[in-house]
């Protein structure tokens, strides 16, 4: 079959068996894993590949992607991994199990839709323990904690918190027991079990192999190092699982020796910036069809070593193929292995194709 470019390739038996091995370690130290699709949109081959492993949870920032789930047919509970906005509670209550909050008045919402609904809805409590990104400050949790539990239809199930994200905090021995410690303050305040306390994401493993990771901790959300294997705090292969699950493809549409320097005064580029280029005299340089709108240029890597990235405008990528092992022609198919942040971009966008490849 014909495939067209730019297209994602998506190696589905090699990502179910990345999540066989995550799933693996998890449940030897008792964690639970929502397995988290948003990179990939929740593509139907990504969430029959968890099925498949045996995921007893699905996660996603986006509602549309919890919906898709919801209609796969793949029966396991849901989390919504981004905080509910107001205008979109209802929505929030019939396609996702359980949701992250830090704001009492946003759950007072989910209640009101949940009573509308007739269906009670999960809450996990998100409390910030350093990264900056969503939670409360500890201080605080307590009072969200007294003012969720009095809901009706709401069921206060445990605390979460988010690291290595926005502020680059790693999960620590420290900060981990900090989050056991407010569950056992809330716990003497409220009268809550709160059974589940969500640590964090892949960036939470390294600590549970080492053994710093307390026991207490019952729950991960984890995507990039199953869809990718990679450890999130090095980009580094982890143990047991393949780098090679997906492989962005673009085709070459220009192929021609120019200088690597630009000739003429020089502005900011079409994003604002200012690049410096190195001058290697005139070499052969290759642009392929696709750009920043569907990638993030930094965030590829030639399959062929000696191929360059010089850059790429919103539609077009230049490469410097000069020193390509195998000799680049116009209408070839470069690959290349994608970052998290290019997966996300290519995934979501319409113009790259998504082509399930077995074995």
């Amino acid at each position: 079959m014909y495939h067209r470019t730019p297209r994602l390739e998506i190696y589905a038996d090699r990502i179910a068996m990345n999540a066989k091995a995550i799933l693996a370690l998890c449940h030897e130290h008792r964690i639970d894993v929502a397995c988290v699709t948003k990179v990939m949109g929740a593509h139907p081959g990504l969430v029959r590949a968890l099925d498949y492993a045996g995921a007893r949870m699905l996660g996603d920032s986006r509602l549309h992607n919890l919906e898709v789930i919801a209609d796969s047919g793949v029966e396991v509970p849901t989390m919504l991994l981004r905080a509910p906005a107001l205008s979109r509670v209802a929505d929030v209550v019939r396609f996702a199990d359980i949701s992250l909050n830090s704001s009492v008045e946003t759950i007072r919402h989910l209640s009101d839709a949940a009573v509308l609904l007739r269906r009670n809805h999960k809450v996990v409590l998100m409390v910030d323990v350093g990264d900056l990104r969503e939670g409360v400050w500890p201080d605080r949790l307590v009072e969200l904690a007294r003012g969720a539990c009095r809901l009706p239809r709401i069921d206060v199930i445990g605390l979460g918190t988010n690291l290595a994200c926005f502020g680059g905090v790693t999960p620590s021995a420290a900060n981990m027991q900090s989050l056991v410690d407010l569950r056992d303050a809330c716990r003497e305040a409220t009268d809550l079990e709160l059974p589940m306390i969500s640590g964090g994401n892949s960036a939470n493993l390294p600590l549970l192999v080492s053994g710093g990771m307390p026991a207490e901790i019952n729950h991960l959300r984890i995507g990039e190092a199953i869809t990718l294997g990679r450890n999130v705090l090095d980009r580094s292969p982890w143990p047991g699982t393949r780098q090679d699950t997906l492989r962005l493809v673009a085709e070459v549409v220009e192929l021609e020796r120019k200088p690597s320097v630009p000739v003429g005064a020089r502005a900011q580029d079409a994003f604002g910036g200012f690049t410096e280029f190195v001058d290697r005299g005139t070499r052969l340089r290759a642009i392929c069809n696709i750009g920043r709108q569907e990638m993030v240029v930094d965030g590829v890597q030639p399959e062929d070593a000696g191929i360059v990235v010089l850059g790429a405008s919103s539609d077009h990528l230049m490469l410097d193929v000069q020193d390509a092992v195998t000799p680049v022609r116009l209408g070839d198919e470069i690959g290349f292995t994608p970052s998290y942040g290019s997966l996300l971009a290519a995934t979501t966008s319409p113009s790259v194709q998504k082509v399930i490849v077995r074995g």
